[in-house]
């Protein structure tokens, strides 16, 4: 049997790695098509370099197809949509293992163009799946991204190496590009929670997308105290933030739903900055962007409305840490799935079953 992993964007990987780790312990033959991208393409080198990966380099998606093509391979994994399923080998069947659990519409749309197989996380995705695509094939593993901090395999961020003071509460921000609180946080933040140690992980398009200079700007004011860490380019998992962080602070996003998982506090902020394009009565807008049925899951943990309501919710959340304990349960199993390490097993298990 071989196996490709498309991966299109570097996020991606922490989707696939421990998949591929359970296959490649099996002796499947593993490659990974990367695109080329002129901000990451350090990191993806180390990337490869670090995990041992036979690796084809892929200048645009259009090529792609010439490399499945030419590979022709039993299955290919797939993080969104493919424009040209049609056109790869007869052989060659489809999967789409989705790189995170979030509120975007997205999640499901992605779905429109079928693949022979998704893998999808918990109940509750599971069914709505099947209900907006009857005839498409959906089976429920879990969220493999999870698998390594279940299993401890890998290396948990290190406090005092990094600068940080161990003896201190730590706090993992985690905000996502767009719609984001970042810009909303204030160049204080540092100093007013100088208590407690603060972990930065922006996303990939903050750091990279010129549209975003001002998110950078931020991020560099803060750089300057202390009691910041912030992730540099090259550690793009958020894995070993979370085994590390007491808490976590971001918008509706997945890494919200990924750090519940953990059975830990989060804190879920309600304060965005948003472009002109969606304020006011344009506001439908970035309602139509998001999954509505997000709102069923409010209650996985605190919510703020201001930066200003922060700070309080921060040491309410810490010192009754189970505070949310049974929403986080709850939640966890209708959109993460279960969490018992052996989400990648579950898929390994189905491509050896059914090649």
């Amino acid at each position: 049997m071989k196996v490709f992993f498309d991966v299109k964007e570097l996020y991606y990987t922490t989707q696939y790695l421990p998949v591929f780790k359970e296959l490649k312990k099996r002796g499947v033959e593993c490659k990974f098509g990367v695109y080329r991208n002129p901000d990451f393409n350090d990191v993806l080198q180390q990337v490869v370099e670090a995990e041992g990966i036979d690796a084809v380099w892929i200048e645009s998606e259009k090529d792609s197809l010439a490399v499945y093509v030419d590979n022709a391979p039993d299955w290919i994994f797939f993080g969104n949509s493919y424009p040209w399923l049609n056109q790869l080998p007869g052989k060659t069947r489809s999967i789409q293992l989705g790189h995170g659990v979030g509120p975007k519409m997205s999640y499901y749309t992605k779905s429109d163009t079928p693949m022979d197989v998704r893998f999808v996380e918990g109940d509750r995705r599971y069914q709505k799946l099947q209900e907006m695509y009857p005839k498409d094939t959906f089976v429920q593993v879990g969220f493999a991204k999870l698998d390594p901090l279940i299993n401890g395999d890998f290396t948990s961020f290190d406090l005092q190496a990094n600068g940080l003071d161990p003896s201190k509460k730590t706090l993992l921000y985690a905000p996502t590009f767009y719609p984001s609180s970042l810009e909303l946080v204030p160049r204080s933040w540092p100093d007013e929670f100088a208590e407690y140690n603060l972990i930065v992980k922006p996303h990939f398009f903050s750091i990279a997308k010129a549209r975003y200079a001002a998110q950078r700007e931020r991020i560099d004011e803060w750089r300057k105290a202390s009691n910041v860490y912030i992730a540099r380019k090259d550690e793009h998992s958020l894995l070993p933030f979370m085994a590390t962080a007491d808490l976590l602070i971001s918008e509706a996003s997945s890494s919200l739903f990924e750090f519940a998982a953990l059975d830990k506090p989060i804190i879920w902020c309600d304060f965005l900055k948003l472009r002109w394009t969606y304020r006011g009565p344009l506001r439908y807008r970035f309602e139509r962007r998001m999954d509505q049925d997000i709102k069923n899951y409010r209650h996985l943990g605190a919510h703020v409305g201001h930066y200003r309501e922060l700070k309080k919710t921060v040491r309410e959340q810490l010192s009754t840490p189970a505070m949310f304990h049974k929403q986080r349960r709850e939640i966890t199993a209708q959109l993460v799935g279960r969490v018992d390490g052996k989400a990648s097993c579950r898929i390994a298990d189905y491509l050896q079953a059914n090649s």
